[in-house]
């Protein structure tokens, strides 16, 4: 099956659904309005953001770490994992963009995806084709396959049978692991809360099984409060179409309890330390663009992609995984520089389409344009 016939099969599913949230919750739109408003605070001051949440982190009992550029990142990971660990880890797109899981294999480590398209593009050894759904371009056909060859499941082609098999192969992952690894929808600058959303529960089993939660995202994902924080989450799931999501969770330094004296002690049944390492690779230069700032805007919702031509034509060949589609030509220039972006850009038709489907309303061709000028010029900025 092609590329163009996985892709469809997964637009029939989401656009619609989409479209039914967005018109049933009208509310949605207006909250994407204010989350747009608090994202451009935090990036015309985000060192002031990102020191705020330096200190809300430590204040809550966790360690906080700012890595400027990738192998930093990776590095600071290391460092806190060891050698010889099980690792659990749920869908985390800066983790594939530094190489986290492969950093902390190579270190010895046992590392498991647990979102179940990282999981599989994991197993196949790939790479992920979407910014929210990693397998988009894996039939229920090659998934089950997948499975049969490299964990020796034999598994009906039926994404129920596929789904039953992969829990119950990283139920004993979860159990065994010593760390657990999470992105962040958003962060609460005021409180260094981390809020969470998902649909299949792995991120609570990651974030609350293991001894030790390490936080593993972008600065981008800064916002001023917990309220802030707590209305980004639900408009990414609403743009997504995932509205209502099973589960929004919040991670607020390691567990802890107040039950014998109302005196409040770490840890309890939960991780007894929590670390955020949050990832500059670009970022703060770019937050200082007149043009490509408007990229950390983006709250990975992935709508832009499934109603992009180009994408739907050349996926993952469009932009560099994990950052594919109109958003990835974006993000590959952030994280990677113009020269890499810009042959990924000069793919772009400009239907415009990414605009009129963005939450946060940011001008894709515009910066993508931007992108295509300074790659052509010998006088740009690359």
């Amino acid at each position: 099956m092609s590329w163009e016939e996985a892709v469809e099969r997964a637009r029939l599913h989401i656009i619609p659904r989409t479209y039914d949230v967005l018109s049933r919750f009208g509310y949605i739109t207006s909250l994407a309005k204010e989350v747009r408003k608090v994202k451009e605070e935090v990036i015309r001051n985000l060192d002031n953001y990102i020191e705020e949440t330096r200190k809300a982190v430590e204040r809550i009992g966790g360690r906080f770490i700012l890595a400027s550029t990738a192998t930093e990142a990776v590095e600071s990971a290391v460092k806190i994992v060891g050698q010889g660990k099980v690792v659990v880890m749920s869908k985390n797109n800066v983790a594939t963009e530094t190489g986290l899981r492969q950093g902390l294999e190579r270190a010895g480590n046992e590392v498991w995806e647990t979102d179940l398209g990282e999981f599989l593009v994991q197993l196949a050894n790939d790479e992920p084709s979407h910014i929210l759904a990693p397998a988009v371009h894996m039939t229920k056909e090659r998934a089950a396959e997948v499975l049969a060859k490299r964990l020796g499941m034999a598994v009906p082609p039926e994404p129920e049978a596929i789904a039953q098999r992969a829990r119950e192969f990283l139920r004993n992952k979860f159990i065994k692991a010593d760390v657990g690894i999470t992105g962040a929808n958003a962060i609460a600058a005021d409180t260094g809360a981390v809020v969470l959303v998902e649909n299949e529960g792995n991120i609570r089993l990651t974030s609350g099984l293991p001894p030790v939660h390490i936080v593993y995202d972008g600065v981008e994902k800064i916002v001023p409060t917990l309220v802030d924080a707590m209305v980004a989450a639900a408009v990414q799931s609403a743009y997504a179409g995932l509205y209502p999501p099973t589960y929004i969770n919040i991670s607020a330094g390691p567990s802890s309890t107040a039950d014998v004296e109302m005196h409040r002690v770490s840890p309890a049944q939960g991780p007894k330390e929590f670390y955020m390492i949050l990832v500059d690779n670009g970022r703060r230069a770019v937050a200082r663009d007149p043009v490509l700032w408007e990229a950390l805007l983006c709250i990975r919702c992935g709508r832009c992609h499934l109603h992009c031509p180009v994408y739907r034509a050349l996926g993952r060949e469009f932009g560099v995984p994990p950052y594919t589609g109109p958003m990835g030509v974006m993000w590959t220039a952030v994280t990677r520089g113009i020269e890499e972006a810009g042959p990924h850009a000069l793919k772009c038709v400009h239907a415009g389409n990414c605009k009129e489907v963005c939450p946060m309303g940011i001008d894709i061709p515009g910066v993508i344009h931007e992108v295509k000028k300074r790659y052509l010029s010998p006088t740009g900025s690359k």
